[in-house]
């Protein structure tokens, strides 16, 4: 069955092309075992979080309605969400990075509704609603955190990325699903694993996708807050892990200051972090994430932003100094000897807005071919076309109707019929029609009268290059489809019959009375049959440990000797022990 998302204004505006990537959450698809999954980590984390998490940690539990109990349906986390301004969609794993930053800004959480194995219990590459339900949603909860959030997901959404960032993009969302899947060959993860690590070790110039992706693994994922000698864990990352979360306030991973320089610091997806960053407070997030965006193309635009555009090959926008943007793919430029562009072309369907808006009749119908224009002032007169006045123009023969020939300081040289103008707001020209016009640059001609009219942007510079379109409406952006998708494998036979096991205790801890012959049973067949399993022998523990019966003792034994069978979960039987030792058994907890 598919639980539906409650709907509320942050979903319903929601662009076209971040809605693709939306599936329903099927609540089905969660086994008794996968239930089991989730209790046993909330608990931890509940038990020892509380002493180490920052202290927004546990009341965000309760605002968000997570329980400890039951994995969260995306119907209840949308009503409880809504309360506190924000939203959650479900996904399918990794989304590309610039879709994850751009759900943030219309603070929507992406959670993945798939949850993690039992062999990965402590931590899993893949995202899953465990690092993003119990670990992104309760810290949104504080008011400082939120809006570092949202700010976040504003500036990453104008990221530029580069053809490098989409393959590795690609490759870790192979790896994490080959490793949540049953029954993949060692040789299939081996493989993925070195894709990673070939791409992760590949010598490129990094993209602002990149570095701010860095900033949001050291911030948002695997953050710490207070001061380096008694740090608070706010990282979903961390909050999710029961295994990270107790290794990284171990003395062997260095605390380091947070500050610009995380952005330069690369992670492995795939290996425990080896030095975590401190922030002191949730407001000096917000500090650092403005001294990063003042590096941006974003904010700087010139050369080095059309450039970055040039080299992504994905679909970006340059605003010029009237206004004008120019969304395409971007494919040359020239400049001059100050390194100003003076020009620049677009390949394929391309989009001209203004304050993010189309700019009517210049839509990708009329400029499915790409767009052209020169940039800059004109030879010998000290005044740019747009701050022309209507005399100025009338000073330089610019009359609509007319015909007009003018040079460039670059030399580049335009000669058409003038047809008519756009302005600006301002009252500036920022766009000028031409027929029968030609646009020419040393020997080459830009521009000839056969490829149709022609419309030039008017502009001394480039003042911002972001990624993405100016105005999303002007492109069909839904089209997104990933190399790889999550891996559904058919439960055998055998493991339906232990997952019934698992429901049938839970039925028996959620009932009034505490069933101890059906326990019994229950724990019998599971040593026969399913003799390495752990997880549910504790949880049968769990409800007759203080009974002191000798039924709970021969549970105790058979979990003792699974320790000295199975020594890489030991240290989770114990944890779980340890729990049920000092928390006596008490009735479905929600936060």
């Amino acid at each position: 069955m598919e639980m539906n998302i409650e709907t509320n204004e942050l979903l319903d505006r929601l662009p076209p092309h971040l809605k693709q990537y939306i599936k329903p959450q099927d609540y089905e698809q969660y086994t008794p075992i996968n239930q089991a999954v989730w209790r046993y980590v909330m608990r931890k984390n509940v038990d020892y979080l509380s002493k180490v998490a920052h202290k927004s940690y546990l009341g965000g539990l309760k605002k968000t309605g997570i329980s400890i109990d039951e994995i969260p349906s995306m119907y209840g986390m949308n009503r409880i969400l809504k309360e506190i301004g924000w939203a959650a969609v479900a996904v399918d794993g990794f989304i590309p990075p610039n879709a994850f930053m751009e759900f943030q800004a219309y603070k929507v959480l992406v959670i993945a509704s798939d949850i993690r194995q039992l062999e990965n219990i402590e931590y899993t590459p893949a995202p899953d609603i465990i690092h993003e339900g119990a670990g992104h949603a309760p810290i949104i909860a504080s008011p400082d955190y939120a809006e570092y959030l949202r700010r976040f997901g504003e500036v990453g959404a104008k990221a530029i990325s580069s053809a490098h960032d989409m393959d590795m993009y690609e490759a870790v969302r192979e790896l994490s699903i080959l490793k949540e899947a049953e029954g993949i060959s060692a040789d299939l993860i081996h493989a993925a694993e070195n894709r990673v690590e070939e791409l992760q070790n590949k010598k490129v110039k990094p993209s602002e996708i990149s570095l701010i992706r860095n900033l949001h693994w050291w911030t948002v994922e695997y953050g710490m807050v207070g001061t380096v000698d008694n740090p608070k864990i706010y990282g979903a990352g961390l909050l999710s892990s029961i295994g990270e979360s107790v290794w990284c306030m171990k003395d062997e991973v260095k605390k380091i200051p947070y500050s610009i320089d995380a952005a330069y610091q690369d992670f492995d997806i795939t290996k425990p972090q080896p030095q975590l960053y401190v922030t002191p407070d949730f407001a000096y997030l917000q500090e650092v994430l403005e001294e990063f965006a003042n590096t941006m193309a974003v904010r700087k635009g010139g050369w080095r932003g059309l450039k970055k555009l040039i080299k992504s090959k994905q679909l970006g926008t340059i605003e010029i100094s009237t206004g004008l943007q120019i969304s395409g793919r971007f494919s040359r430029m020239i400049k001059n000897e100050d390194n100003e562009v003076v020009y620049f072309e677009t390949e394929g369907e391309t989009a001209l807005s203004y304050r993010e808006k189309e700019v009517i009749g210049h839509g990708v119908s009329r400029h499915k071919n790409g767009f052209r224009s020169p940039l800059g002032k004109l030879k010998g007169i000290n005044l740019a076309i747009e701050n022309m006045g209507p005399r100025d123009l009338q000073a330089y023969d610019f009359y609509d109707g007319k015909p007009i020939a003018f040079e460039f300081e670059s030399g580049i040289t335009v000669a058409g019929l003038n047809v008519t103008g756009i302005r600006n707001l301002r009252g500036e020209l920022m766009l000028i029609q031409f027929t029968d016009c030609t646009v020419t640059y040393k020997n080459e001609v830009l521009f000839s009268p056969e490829m149709g009219n022609f419309d030039m942007a008017v502009g001394k510079e480039i003042t911002s290059a972001f990624a993405g379109a100016a105005d999303y409406h002007s492109f069909n952006l839904v089209h997104h489809v990933s190399n790889s998708e999550t891996i559904r494998v058919q439960l055998s036979e055998k493991e339906k019959m232990l997952n019934s096991f698992y429901k049938k205790v839970r039925e028996v801890r959620n009932s009034n009375a505490i069933d101890t012959t059906k326990l019994q049973q229950i724990f019998e067949d599971v040593k026969e049959n399913h003799a390495t399993d752990w997880l549910l022998p504790l949880e049968i523990y769990e409800l007759v440990a203080n009974t002191a019966s000798e039924f709970s003792k021969v549970i105790l034994d058979h979990l003792l000797n699974l320790k000295q069978q199975r020594p890489k979960v030991a240290h989770l039987i114990e944890g779980g022990l340890s729990l049920i030792s000092t928390n006596s058994y008490s009735a479905p907890t929600t936060y």
